[in-house]
């Protein structure tokens, strides 16, 4: 299976916290899995980490470093999965949610054929088949 991993899913990987839960390290740990982070990743880490340091353990180098130490593959962003942003559907009643990241995240995972590996509980509310909910 080909897995992009949501941005905090592939923090939890390489910093080995307790959040990441048994189901997302088997399928990451998994060889006949291959595994993608995004640029978009990378991105969303430096951001977030010159806001909030203490939350986001690693800058954007030691996140894409780490990443591709772990043998994980980086898949670049492209004009396609920016205009996929606008295929994406959810259910009138969900919950509002407008991440930019996470949205991105989809598009990129619809459009390349991966499954996106995630713990935000507002993203499975998308009908988009590629989500799996960890």
């Amino acid at each position: 299976m080909n897995l992009l991993l949501d941005t905090h899913i592939a923090i939890w990987a390489l910093d080995d916290a307790p959040q990441l839960s048994d189901q997302a390290r088997e399928l990451i740990l998994d060889p006949d899995n291959t595994i993608y982070y995004s640029t978009v990743s990378v991105w969303e880490v430096m951001l977030k980490h010159n806001r909030w340091p203490d939350q986001i353990p690693f800058d954007e180098t030691d996140f894409s470093d780490g990443c591709r130490s772990a043998g994980f593959i980086p898949l670049g962003l492209s004009d396609k999965h920016i205009l996929a942003v606008n295929t994406l559907s959810r259910p009138d009643h969900a919950r509002e949610h407008n991440d930019p990241f996470d949205q991105i995240l989809i598009a990129q995972a619809k459009v390349e054929n991966l499954s996106f590996l995630t713990h935000d509980e507002l993203i499975p509310d998308y009908y988009e088949k590629c989500i799996i909910p960890v």
